[in-house]
């Protein structure tokens, strides 16, 4: 009895010691980070205050060069640039958001061209904390491996055009008539230009991939993803509305070419441009972009996106908000009066069925199907005369300008006319250049790259974006998880589509000069997260305790 009753006391003073020592651990923990907290505010604090100090001494000195539009712009561009280099990941998530709504706010504020380049004040500074991260811990910046050798010999053509082309037309600028005024012309500052709108993207693969962390991290981004669609497509279909019922007038009181032509005066509440004729039978919606096609584009990328979420998603409710946003895709694609999406989100929507095999997979594809078919029935069925009048039109443009012909043509004219074989200089067929020089415009895309590199770029262009595409094949090929694979799918498909895209220049804009760089990055996360999620989901094997013998 006295053995046991030590061997209970015993016990006792070891399970005190245990829930003082818990208790203890737990007090120093809490402390812990209550002092990070403390720390962190105390480092938000010093930051909003020395950012907002040398914000304002230069917010002043712009404002007496430039005046107040520069002035607050530069203003909100230092504490944006700020608070990016310091919260890197929150940047680029930001940076994210902010993208579909750009044309918006630019209009909302005023139209400066600076506005527009505002989203770069959260990329830049977070692309710099990511280089600067890699170099730290030794890990490789340019992402996949697989693309450096073709993406430094593209970059290699690209800088021979910035030297000898751009730069020759620095020195030598073209000359002009008697009576003709000399151009105002920067062609090295074009070419820098040029060269970022064609690759400066790039780098976004790099981001997303560091970005991505774990499986967490993955379902909030694509989670992120249906929620800008959604509010993006719902503003569109009000604005759709709002011109329906007269609210905005859009262009139907035009006269002349003006009936025809999207304007900035006949901006209705969201994005920019939009031309609304009703007794012509024209409509070209902006949503929430700068211009119509743009927003004909986010459409079309957005199509792979929600078709990812909603198959794969592991909770219904976000499978559900997934199908939701594919049927808000659709129904845009239709009253927005952009002939391109009208024809090519069901065709992307019937190709990502069949390369991601949900088209087998009656479980989930049947009740998705259904709801998608039920959605845009009762759409149809309500407006028969907007579908049909739709498409008309897209039947029209196709017999009037067939898509090959078009792009035949341009490859044509661009062949015969381009200055050399490294092209007629980096930013001359670039729209957002034009302020900097004389641009030419070039309406599809492999032909201005043409015009611009030469037939040496567009051949180490076409070898980078189609060792890229290999790459994300193999990638997503070698994912394990179903639902992770059949989103893997999904964004190849994205890239595959993209790489050879030549009709109009979605890689030279928002949102596709985004999505397709950022989205390859996330590609090449997932079989990390594969492999992540495997090995915590393996069962722990028990090491088997060894046997003592006890001398008798």
């Amino acid at each position: 009895m006295p053995k046991l009753q030590l061997k209970s006391q015993k016990s006792k003073n070891s399970k005190k010691q245990e829930t003082k020592e818990a208790s203890t651990s737990s007090l120093k923990e809490r402390l812990a980070q209550k002092r990070q907290k403390a720390q962190a505010r105390k480092e938000f604090t010093t930051l909003l205050t020395s950012a907002g100090f040398t914000s304002v001494f230069f917010g002043i000195l712009l404002f007496l060069v430039g005046g107040i539009k520069v002035a607050i712009a530069g203003i909100g561009a230092i504490i944006i640039m700020s608070f990016s280099y310091k919260y890197p990941r929150q940047a680029l998530f930001a940076f994210l958001i902010y993208m579909p709504f750009a044309g918006t706010i630019t209009y909302y504020i005023g139209s400066s061209p600076i506005l527009q380049l505002a989203k770069d004040s959260l990329y830049i500074p977070a692309l710099i904390v990511c280089w600067q991260t890699c170099r730290k811990q030794g890990l490789p910046f340019i992402l996949p491996k697989a693309i450096k050798t073709p993406l430094f010999v593209l970059l290699g053509f690209c800088l021979l055009t910035l030297i000898f082309i751009n730069g020759g037309q620095q020195l030598n600028p073209p000359t002009v008539g008697l009576l003709e005024t000399p151009p105002n012309e920067m062609p090295i500052a074009m070419g820098i230009l040029g060269l970022k709108v064609f690759l400066g993207y790039l780098p976004l693969i790099s981001c997303a991939y560091y970005l991505i962390r774990n499986k967490k991290d993955f379902l909030f981004l694509s989670r992120l993803q249906v929620v800008i669609i959604l509010i993006c497509c719902g503003l569109g279909i009000i604005q759709y509305l709002l011109l329906l019922t007269g609210v905005c007038e859009g262009t139907r009181n035009a006269s002349g070419n003006e009936l025809f032509r999207a304007t900035l005066e006949a901006r209705c509440y969201f994005g920019g441009s939009l031309l609304y004729s009703p007794s012509q039978g024209v409509i070209r919606l902006p949503g929430t972009f700068v211009a119509p096609w743009q927003w004909a584009w986010f459409l079309i990328s957005s199509t792979f996106f929600a078709f990812a979420t909603g198959f794969t998603d592991p909770a219904i409710i976000w499978r559900l908000l997934g199908l939701g946003s594919l049927a808000t895709v659709f129904i845009n694609a239709v009253i927005s009066g952009q002939r391109i999406a009208l024809a090519l989100v069901p065709v992307c929507f019937v190709l990502l069925l069949l390369i991601t095999g949900q088209i087998r997979n009656l479980k989930r594809f049947i009740p998705m199907g259904i709801g998608l078919a039920l959605i845009l029935g009762i759409a149809i069925v309500s407006n028969p005369e907007i579908v049909q009048e739709r498409t008309d039109s897209f039947v029209g443009r196709v017999e009037a300008s067939p898509p090959e012909a078009f792009i035949l043509q341009q490859f044509e004219e661009n062949w015969r006319n381009v200055a050399s074989p490294i092209g007629s200089g980096l930013g001359r067929a670039t729209n957002s250049a034009r302020a900097l020089g004389r641009t030419k415009l070039v309406e599809t895309y492999y032909p201005k790259v043409l015009w611009e590199v030469g037939i040496v770029g567009v051949i180490g262009f076409l070898v980078m974006v189609t060792t890229l595409t290999i790459t994300g094949f193999k990638t997503y090929r070698s994912i394990e998880d179903p639902n992770l694979r059949t989103y893997g799918a999904a964004l190849w498909v994205f890239i595959l589509f993209i790489s050879y895209n030549t009709y109009y220049y979605p890689l030279d804009v928002d949102p596709v000069a985004v999505y397709y760089w950022f989205f390859a990055g996330v590609l090449f996360k997932l079989p990390v997260i594969d492999k992540s999620e495997t090995k915590n989901h393996e069962p722990k094997t028990k090491v088997p305790k060894k046997r003592i013998k006890l001398n008798t």
